[in-house]
């Protein structure tokens, strides 16, 4: 299996201020090559640059500015150059499918956060021994950066990247045959039902409840952002009190995402440890927190009519601040470690199928959190009629699939 580490680096001043420049040396780099290929596109007939002209150069580019691009790793430098290809890649397939395409943008220092090397000991290499409190891992100009190892790496490592979150510097290592560790058979089938009240329900009746973590902390979140907003656009990212509020924003942003992987993984783990298959919906989330479509009056041009979209603004915040696709990623890589199954099924009328008769209508659901039968009279949680339907179509897949 192919899995990723990630752990806390714990540079000195020094080290950090070296990290801060080769961060900014390969968004150079990255901009310079993008301005390249704009530029040849448009004065040159149109032609255009791919990344085995532009990785060519780097030779040459090193050689010119020894100071800034030599002292770095010619394999990072390259891997810098595969983004800007990639990024193209995704725009012209964007075009072909008639999307917004969305064509690649200069990169800001600040909005640059990552560099990858591509193979373990050409620019990086990790050296590290299981729960030793002495781990580093060694950067090319650089040094051996001290590594907070909470856990020991498994399998082989084989791309090392170096990320900024705000102030703090992370590894993240990405590792292959690492070996599966099998859990002992529970005997237990499950199928979950997502929510917004109920961060899930179980199909024996269980609600987790949802921490809402973006609205426990909201005041603090909304307070540094309107003191971000004080400040004149003409001077953002000029002065040292402005940089240190959005600094805070940054930093409130950041801990909720921990505590929202945090919980995640933890929901996780619980149910991969107690039950040998789960079932849950295929969810559409991209699809689930579009904004809605303007509504034109028909009466007076230029005018719409209302469509809902304060309301659905609220229930898109509540779907993105529960992560629903983080967490069923999370689950899917758990249960493949642990030798689990997930089984993903069609969502649609699971809240209105009644799991006695079968009956399926809108009226089933009688409130947010009562069903009952229009059919039969069944009654009971519209949450954990939900997580059953799923379990029962998980069984159906299941018996196709046999």
């Amino acid at each position: 299996m192919i899995r990723a580490y990630k752990f806390l680096l714990r540079p000195t001043l020094r080290q950090a201020a070296s990290l801060a420049e080769m961060l900014r040396d390969h968004c150079s780099l990255y901009n310079g090559a993008l301005q390249e290929r704009r530029d040849a596109y448009r004065h040159a007939s149109k032609t255009t640059v791919r990344y085995g002209d532009q990785s060519a150069q780097l030779k040459e580019i090193r050689a010119f500015d020894p100071e800034r691009q030599g002292r770095w790793s010619y394999s990072s430098q390259q891997a810098t150059l595969r983004r800007l290809d990639k990024a193209f890649a995704a725009f012209f397939r964007r075009v072909k499918a008639g999307q917004i395409p969305g064509y690649p943008r200069f990169k800001g220092v600040g909005h640059f956060d990552t560099v990858v090397f591509p193979k373990d000991g050409d620019g990086c290499r990790w050296d590290s021994t299981p729960h030793d409190p002495q781990t580093r891992v060694r950067l090319q100009s650089v040094g051996h950066v001290r590594v907070h190892q909470h856990r020991p790496v498994k399998g082989r490592v084989k791309t090392i990247a170096i990320k900024r979150e705000g102030n703090r510097w992370y590894v993240l290592l990405s590792c292959d045959d690492v070996p599966a560790e099998l859990l002992p058979p529970s005997g237990a089938v499950v199928g979950i039902d997502m929510g917004t009240v109920h961060f899930l329900t179980t199909s024996d009746g269980v609600h987790v409840a949802n921490p809402r973590f973006l609205n426990a902390m909201a005041e603090d979140l909304a307070e540094a952002q309107r003191h971000l907003a004080t400040f004149p656009k003409c001077t953002r990212r000029r002065t040292k009190k402005h940089r240190a509020a959005a600094r805070k924003v940054a930093k409130l942003h950041a801990k909720i995402r921990r505590q929202r992987v945090d919980f995640h993984h933890k929901t996780a783990n619980a149910l991969i440890r107690d039950h040998d298959v789960v079932a849950h919906e295929r969810l559409n989330t991209a699809g689930m927190t579009k904004a809605p479509a303007p509504r034109p009056d028909p009466e007076a041009p230029g005018a719409f009519l209302s469509n809902g979209a304060a309301a659905k603004a609220g229930l898109n915040r509540s779907i993105l601040d529960a992560g629903w696709g983080q967490f069923l990623t999370i689950l899917a890589n758990k249960a493949e470690s642990a030798g689990r199954l997930v089984i993903g099924v069609d969502a649609r009328n699971t809240s209105r199928t009644c799991p006695a008769c079968g009956h399926v209508a809108k009226e089933n659901r009688v409130t947010q959190a009562k069903f009952q039968c229009a059919a039969c009279g069944f009654t009971a949680n519209a949450d954990r009629v939900g997580a059953t339907n799923v379990l029962n179509r998980a069984g159906l897949v299941l018996c196709d699939v046999a």
